[in-house]
């Protein structure tokens, strides 16, 4: 048999696709010949496959040889198709049975020596590959517990070239990895506890509020008093992972290689810290060949921004509209992406460049320096957030006293039980108050002619945006929903509105009313 065919995958962005590799082998001048839209990597795997071919113990004759990966449109990148451009020859050759690669899928880089070395993007090559009707699939060992993350499907996970074409020829017997089962996605300990925050009452309320209804957070206070460790501390408080959203974050991660190939499976919602050196292109997702950014590999979890005063301007507008839409699509000249990004942005800032404003006898800015400080952040970056909360300095007795605070388990459970009043109003698992659109703010934020009175006073004096109005209704949702209240009381709203009075007093906008 000189032609042969295997089925193959790539991912392009997050979403992958079958790639058939052919191969034909006859008689002529010997050449490696390799067709259908390749990358520099892709085309360099004629050296890799001849020689581990060699090294495998299997004889390549000095014969006319071409591979051609299809569809032709898709580029294809990456080294994760030496594999099965390997057993294609050896089914060419005769080596191995044509008909025993009719359903399998095979995937893996080799190394000179015929040793099989792991890819990225495993997992969602592998759904791809179940939703197309196949049932096996013979992938790098270091990827195999990944790949078992897909139920129904028959993962085959090898060491070398002949290892995967011995169990092609019926000779070695490989037993297939088994998924694991009762996974527990809500059993994590994380490093930091709110028990270990001392004073700060606001600070942890907000931040509890913030957790419940799935808010966005700004923190701003001098350096040292804890606005740091709040934001660490959050991750302990967030929800447990459903079953599907821990497949959707792992399917991320498996695009970006960052997977532990022995507990594959992300088990609680991610946390990502971003540095304020970060690029637009590291934040957002991009490059020549888009790949997620650091929103998305936050998606259903925390986007913690610590000095956010200290990062690019453009860097933080380009967050404006992710914040708003939960996704954010990336267009390039060979086409389009659509990258997810549902998630919880924790920001911190110090109130001046030395951090001490508004103590003025400790303060060393001047008003301008001050002002040129706090307009990093723009009017329309501040109207996405939802809670503003100052941290204040932190006194002796807080730090010395004998008072415990509560710790993070305790919170977590009055924020599950918010979230669960949310997922049966809503009908939605996912579905958080900070998600409301405009008819349903209607429906699920209805006020009492005394709320009605009290927010309409606050609007004119305050001059709220549209936006900045909505997200004091969604708090106010999230405050009554902490108290298992149905109904926003003045109270509540009340609360909502003074966390955007801390934002109207460093940005220079508060009066009296």
């Amino acid at each position: 048999m000189s032609f042969s065919t295997i089925i193959s995958g790539a991912v392009e962005g997050l979403r992958a696709e079958l790639i058939h590799v052919e191969a034909d082998v006859s008689n002529g001048l010997p050449v490696f010949h390799m067709v259908g839209y390749l990358s520099s990597e892709v085309k360099e795997a004629s050296e890799r496959v001849r020689t581990a071919i060699r090294n495998s113990g299997y004889s390549f004759p000095a014969k006319r040889t071409v591979i051609n990966l299809s569809p032709a449109t898709m580029r294809k990148r990456g080294a994760s198709f030496d594999l099965p451009i390997a057993v294609a020859i050896l089914v060419s050759l005769g080596e191995i049975p044509g008909d025993r690669v009719k359903n399998p899928l095979i995937i893996g880089e080799l190394g000179l020596d015929g040793r099989v070395r792991k890819v990225p993007g495993i997992l969602p090559i592998v759904m791809e590959a179940k939703d197309s009707g196949v049932c096996c699939c013979i992938v790098p060992r270091e990827n195999a517990e990944e790949a078992a993350l897909v139920e129904g499907m028959t993962i085959i996970g090898v060491q070398d070239l002949r290892d995967a074409a011995e169990f092609l020829n019926g000779f070695g017997k490989r037993r297939p990895c088994e998924k694991k089962t009762n996974v527990t996605l809500c059993d994590t300990v994380w490093e930091n506890d709110f028990s270990e925050v001392r004073g700060q009452k606001n600070v942890r309320r907000a931040a509890e509020l913030a957790v419940a209804g799935g808010h966005n957070l700004l923190l701003i206070g001098p350096p040292g008093s804890g606005k740091t460790l709040t934001a660490k501390c959050i991750a302990g408080i967030l929800p447990p992972l459903t079953q599907e959203e821990s497949m959707e974050i792992t399917k991320i991660y498996s695009v970006m290689g960052i997977l532990d190939e022995k507990e594959p499976l992300i088990r609680r919602r991610p946390f990502r810290s971003v540095h304020h050196t970060a690029t637009r292109a590291a934040l957002i997702g991009g490059g020549m060949v888009p790949r997620p950014g650091e929103i998305s590999l936050a998606h259903r979890g925390v986007l913690f921004l610590d000095e956010l005063p200290e990062f690019r301007k453009g860097v933080l507008e380009v967050l404006r509209q992710p914040l708003e839409k939960h996704q954010i699509q990336i267009t390039r000249t060979h086409g389009n992406y659509t990258f997810p990004a549902d998630f919880m942005l924790v920001a911190a800032m110090n109130p001046c460049p030395c951090g001490c404003y508004p103590d003025m006898e400790r303060c060393t800015c001047t008003p301008a320096q001050i002002q040129g400080y706090i307009s990093r952040v723009s009017q329309a970056f501040l109207d996405r957030i939802d809670i503003c909360a100052e941290s204040s300095r932190i006194e002796f007795h807080d730090l010395t006293g004998t008072e415990k605070a509560e710790d993070s388990m305790s919170i977590r459970k009055r924020v599950c039980r918010a979230r669960e009043m949310q997922a049966l109003r809503y009908g939605e698992e996912s579905r958080t108050n900070s998600m409301l659109t405009g008819e349903e703010l209607k429906k699920y934020c209805e006020l009492g002619p005394d709320c009605r009175k009290l927010l309409e006073t606050a609007f004119d004096v305050m001059k709220m945006s549209a936006r900045t109005y909505h997200r004091i209704l969604k708090v106010a949702r999230t405050i009554a929903d902490l108290a298992g209240e149905e109904r926003i009381s003045e109270v509540h709203l009340r609360e909502a509105i003074g966390y955007r009075m801390v934002d109207r007093k460093y940005w220079g906008r508060q009066q009296k009313w």
